[in-house]
């Protein structure tokens, strides 16, 4: 136990407390634990490898330190793991732009040396994330630190494929991809955001072949892409084109007689009700391209410039490019009708921050394994989400699930363990090789150039880790001890990406092959127990926090300002669960300004006299008196109780946020403003002091336990500094009481609250809180010179006038005066424990005062005349809608009861 200094420095404290606990090994779970300790486990989203921290990082990982702090007060063996992703797209986007700066390009390197040439940008910059989150106070293994391309992890990647194929779930086939032009590879639907695009709609005629001079019209938004028309559609049922029924028109640009066919799948509203079909171009094209047996005509590079299929004018033009000159060839051909404005959701690439391209290319694919199983894991609640409406977007999307495109065209990533024969028709299976190793004579094979998807690795994160599938005995007792993991904190964003996913890899991987599985074999399987869903981030005018808009802060500036704890307890104090947050820098100051009000009260206890008893309960109870308890020692015990309750049932339904204004109600406004304050008289009767001090030392210890998890540097360092650590002793390893054993102590020692005596202070603390709201409405809340009187019945008084000198203390009163009839002209107001009134006369200079209201008296007079002139016009009240009028009413009603309260005031003013 040392001396509390006079101001909390957190840029002393926070760095070496971490430091501290790193060098103890605090952070590192073992599957060997103690006796009777059970696992936790939380496996981290695993940032991208070029990752540095956001303020949506701070949220989910203040959060994911918050359980697993929780967990080790608990007595649990936790585990929480780190680690990172490689980010294909991401980390190639990077060194390529890098060799870009350079004049080079990545085929100048070649696909090892590029590889290499990545390796060492990630050495060099990657991980600069997990780096940043220690300054969080982030409690990960960091022993443990996982990365998508350790070898072995690769491994447990291509094994998971080889197997899957094995099992017939992976295929290769030609069908229609997103298409990224920047990043030049296949994206899954899931990593295409829409967005709202202002365009143009075209409209454009088409003459018919078999009908010269007579045309049909379409629409589009996309003029560039008719040279890969290969026919025009209409409804079967629409009788304005039935005569065409087997007749053709000649496509414009690259003229050429294609088909008129008939398709349900035509929006008969939509413009004039056809369709331009182009199959290589459009998913629902594609569609029906198949059912028509129509040729495919692919326009488009793979970087998104129009081919020698685009014909003269637009072959090798950038595609917005050729848009506009489409437009232009089209007016200039007579076939543009009309060319105006349109909005509509366009899909682009996550990644690459461009417009998709539907594209027809060949792609690995994988048809997902246990999709029943998946959805039994959450409908039958052995997985459980919080909030639990995600479960109904979960099960949606099962229901509706498409096969995984799992390749990517690019170099960085696990390479697909699949060897063709050199010369030989890579779309005959019999010319594959699969496997992890490669063929025997490498020599006469070719390995795909495709990597995986880097979703496909990440699938595997929560028992990959741990070294599956191989059989070591670490890995077994790993597995046996910390899978199933316990919490997984992640955002509804990539709830299909990955949650979803991890589950049907678990059920999967994790045991013998089987086709179906039991409810036990569920169970045993399942990645997860939880899965806790954030919210989004946004800025006060409600848009989502990003580096582009410049509209989030740094948190290592916030952290340099506030303190992490400050930045945490700030952070869950406006995140309710599963809500979005309005991001407040008001909220991040209110966290420091709790953090340095716990810093004082803590002084303020140890400057009272000695504390300690190594944080003991049983020492600290044991030194309550009963005897010597008054009414605000029974609340303040009652209130710990209810207050360590509530944080229970709320640590229990993931509620966060609940807790944190739980604690500050408690802390800041029960122990600090009414307890601490009303039991100054208290330490400076020796008879009554060491039971009071006894009081505050076992509120002090229950408030650091349970704000640990949430601000562990402070409660840490005064922990120690008031003694109830003993040294050496983290207050991780402490063994947290419950509500129940907290309440066995005090009965032990007969300090059991009494229930009348708690809802006396409660009614006093109705009384200060009545009489305060007179002085602020007054603007006398620094006065500490007001007089107050009272009427109140005889049992009201006598509780009044015992506690007459601390309610002055804390209302800040010159005196509390018991009345027998009400004093005229006094502003009131009621309150459990009588009617108490404010002398104005005593507190203001009643010219001054007098002058003041009747300027206000100026005002409300013009304000009154003003609406019953409103309501007094019949013109006014024939035409102004209803809800004016009555607004009009409320305000005149309103400013005649100011008028009233005003008269009053002056009439008790002599004026």
């Amino acid at each position: 136990m040392s001396e509390i200094p006079k101001a909390y420095d957190p840029k002393q404290v926070e760095p070496r407390w971490y430091q501290a606990w790193s060098d103890a090994g605090c952070f590192h779970g073992t599957p060997q634990p103690a006796e009777g300790k059970s696992a936790y486990c939380v496996m981290i989203p695993p940032p991208n490898v070029t990752g540095i921290l956001t303020m949506g990082h701070v949220l989910n990982n203040t959060i994911q330190d918050i359980l697993v702090r929780r967990a080790r007060l608990e007595g649990h063996e936790a585990l929480w793991m780190p680690g990172t992703d490689h980010a294909s797209i991401a980390t190639q986007n990077k060194v390529e732009q890098a060799l870009k700066k350079e004049g080079k390009h990545k085929r100048d390197l070649g696909r090892e040396a590029f590889v290499q040439r990545t390796w060492e940008w990630s050495h060099e910059y990657g991980g600069t994330i997990l780096k940043q989150l220690r300054a969080l106070g982030a409690s990960c293994d960091w022993e443990r630190t996982a990365f998508t391309m350790d070898p072995g992890y690769v491994q447990a990647v291509l094994h998971s494929f080889v197997e899957l194929y094995k099992r017939g779930y992976i295929y290769r086939g030609k069908r229609m991809v997103n298409w990224c032009p920047a990043s030049q590879t296949a994206l899954s639907d899931e990593e295409v955001e829409m967005r709202q695009q202002r365009g143009f709609m075209y409209r454009v005629r088409y003459e018919i072949v078999e009908r010269p001079g007579e045309f049909i019209e379409i629409n589009t938004t996309r003029p560039e892409t008719i040279p890969g028309d290969t026919a025009v559609a209409f409804h079967p049922e629409d009788e304005r084109y039935a005569h065409l029924k087997g007749c053709h028109v000649w496509r414009p640009l690259v003229r050429e007689a294609i088909p008129l066919i008939c398709d349900s799948s035509v929006d008969r509203e939509f413009g004039s009700g056809t369709l331009k079909v182009t199959p290589a171009h459009d998913k629902v094209d594609y569609e029906v391209g198949l059912r028509h047996k129509l040729p495919i005509r692919d326009v488009l590079n793979p970087d998104g410039t129009l081919n020698e299929l685009a014909g003269p004018g637009l072959a090798g033009l950038e595609r917005f490019k050729g848009r506009k000159q489409a437009s232009a060839m089209l007016k200039e051909l007579g076939a543009l009708i009309e060319e105006k404005p349109y909005e509509n959701n366009i899909g682009y690439s996550e990644r690459g921050g461009v417009p998709i391209e539907p594209r027809l290319t060949e792609q690995w694919w994988m048809r997902y394994p246990k999709i029943e199983e998946a959805k039994a894991a959450v409908r039958d609640g052995l997985v459980k989400f919080y909030p639990e409406r995600w479960e109904k977007v979960y099960l949606h999307w099962l229901e509706n699930i498409q096969d995984w495109c799992i390749s990517r065209q690019l170099w960085w990533g696990q390479r697909i363990p699949v060897w063709y024969k050199k010369g030989a028709d890579r779309n005959d299976s019999a010319n594959w090789h699969v496997s992890i190793e490669g063929p025997a004579d490498a020599q006469n094979w070719e390995q795909d150039e495709d990597v995986l998807d880097t979703w496909a690795s990440s699938w595997l994160w929560p028992f990959a880790t741990f070294g599956w599938p191989g059989e070591s005995e670490k890995t077994r007792a790993e597995l046996k001890f910390f899978y199933p993991t316990t919490d997984l904190v992640t955002g509804p964003d990539i709830i299909f990406f990955w949650v979803a996913r991890m589950i049907m890899a678990g059920l999967e991987f994790m045991g013998e092959e089987k086709k179906t599985l039991t409810t036990e074999e569920i169970r045993e399987r399942i990645p997860f127990k939880n899965v806790y869903f954030t919210g989004i981030i946004r800025d006060a005018q409600g848009r989502k926090m990003s580096k582009s808009l410049g509209n989030s802060p740094d948190p290592l500036d916030l952290i340099s300002e506030y303190g992490a704890d400050g930045l945490r307890f700030g952070i869950m104090s406006m995140a309710p669960k599963g809500q979005d947050i309005l991001f407040s820098t008001e909220r991040i100051e209110v966290g420091r300004n709790f953090c340095n009000k716990l810093w004082n009260a803590s002084r303020f206890r140890q400057m009272s006299g000695p504390a300690g008893d190594n944080g003991s309960l049983g020492a600290i109870t044991a030194r309550l008196e009963a005897a010597k308890f008054d009414e605000y020692d029974q609340w303040i015990l009652a209130r710990t109780l209810t207050t360590v309750r509530e944080c229970e049932e709320n640590f229990r339904q993931y509620e966060f946020n609940p807790i944190t204004q739980s604690l500050y109600a408690f802390f800041w406004g029960d122990f600090c403003d009414w307890y601490v304050e009303a039991s100054k008289a208290k330490l400076q009767d020796e008879s009554r002091k060491a039971s009071c001090l006894a009081i505050q030392d076992f509120v002090l210890r229950e408030v650091l336990l349970l704000l640990y998890p949430f601000c562990p540097h402070i409660t840490e360092e005064l922990w120690h500094r008031l003694g109830y650590g003993a040294e050496g002793a983290f207050m991780q390893n402490h063994a947290l009481e419950g509500a129940a054993e907290l309440e066995a102590a005090l009965q032990a020692v007969g300090a059991v609250p009494v229930s009348t005596a708690v809802e006396q202070v409660e009614a006093l603390k109705e009384v200060v809180g009545k009489a305060r709201g007179l002085k602020v409405t007054y603007n006398l809340s620094a006065n500490r010179e007001v007089v107050f009187f009272y009427l109140a019945d005889a049992a009201q008084a006598a509780i009044l006038g015992a506690q007459n000198d601390v309610l002055k203390r804390l209302i800040g009163a010159k005196s509390i005066e018991l009345k027998a009839v009400a004093p005229d002209g006094c502003p009131a107001s009621p309150t459990p424990l009588g009617t108490f009134y404010l002398d104005l006369a005593s507190a203001v200079d009643p010219v001054a005062e007098r002058k003041r209201l009747g300027k206000e008296l100026e005002q409300i007079d013009k304000a009154i005349n003003g609406a019953e002139g409103k309501l007094n016009n019949e013109s006014f009240t024939a035409k102004a809608p209803a809800n004016v009028i009555d607004g009009v009413r409320l305000t005149l009603s309103t400013n005649r009861e100011k008028r009233a309260e005003i008269e009053r005031l002056l009439q008790a003013l002599g004026g």
